[in-house]
């Protein structure tokens, strides 16, 4: 076992329970290669994590964005509780070289994967919650949150970048977007898509994922970039001038 008392120093949290915190960095690779560890994995962890990320984050923006209406409340919870966001928090604590994986999930670049990083950070959660109670766990949230709100909402990070490149397009252009898989890759397991966005009959943009999904979204991100360097379209979305209500 790692010594645990720098991450939690990182962490602000001592715990009392230090089996939590254990459990937390436990991924279920570990425990198929080490039978006889005494823990469970992060799983369930995970489970508890997750809902009471949703609700203190949902709590925060509700007491702190009293202007916003609850569809961009949604929208702002859902970029604040995504896999990337959640798993950048998780690499910012420098979780990664304390999980407990097996021997080929750390060797494939286990600890920087996001859905990794992303359990661990709500499993985390979990155990804070467990260990110190509901105030422990809002005060952590909080203090990773509040940086990323003035982050994403200067980057319109809260909507998502078709909709976003939809919205320009459709605006300025009467186009609509129009995406096409140009290349597939790798075994049914594993497959890696490349897609391309077509706004009339120009490529605007190309991105790659591990499903059509993604890889779309990720080619919207380019056009975007591309789309308001042609137009000097400024960004569509919250005003900057919102003041965080005390």
């Amino acid at each position: 076992m790692f010594n645990l008392s720098e991450l939690e120093k990182t962490l602000g949290t001592t715990f009392i329970d230090k089996s939590l915190l254990q459990r937390a960095l436990t991924h279920r690779s570990y425990l198929n290669e080490n039978p006889d560890y005494p823990r469970s994995d992060n799983e369930r962890l995970e489970f508890l994590g997750d809902a009471v990320l949703d609700f203190l984050t949902a709590k925060y923006l509700y007491n702190h964005f009293p202007e916003i209406a609850e569809g961009g409340l949604t929208s702002l919870r859902a970029a604040l509780v995504k896999r990337e966001t959640l798993a950048r928090f998780a690499a910012a604590l420098n979780l990664g070289p304390y999980l407990l994986l097996s021997r080929g999930e750390a060797e494939s670049g286990g600890r920087k994967r996001q859905a990794i990083l992303c359990a661990a950070f709500e499993a985390l959660v979990g155990a804070i919650l467990l260990d110190q109670g509901l105030q422990a766990a809002e005060g952590f949230i909080v203090r990773c949150i509040e940086p990323e709100i003035s982050r994403i909402l200067d980057e319109e990070l809260y909507k998502d970048a078709k909709s976003m490149l939809q919205e320009l397009t459709q605006g300025r252009l009467q186009i609509t977007p129009i995406y096409r898989t140009v290349a597939e890759r790798g075994p049914d397991h594993a497959k890696e898509f490349t897609v391309e966005v077509l706004i009339g009959d120009a490529a605007y943009g190309r991105g790659i994922g591990h499903n059509k999904q993604v890889a779309e979204q990720e080619a919207a991100k380019v056009a975007l970039q591309s789309m308001r360097r042609e137009l000097g379209a400024r960004p569509i979305g919250f005003s900057k001038t919102l003041r965080v209500s005390s």
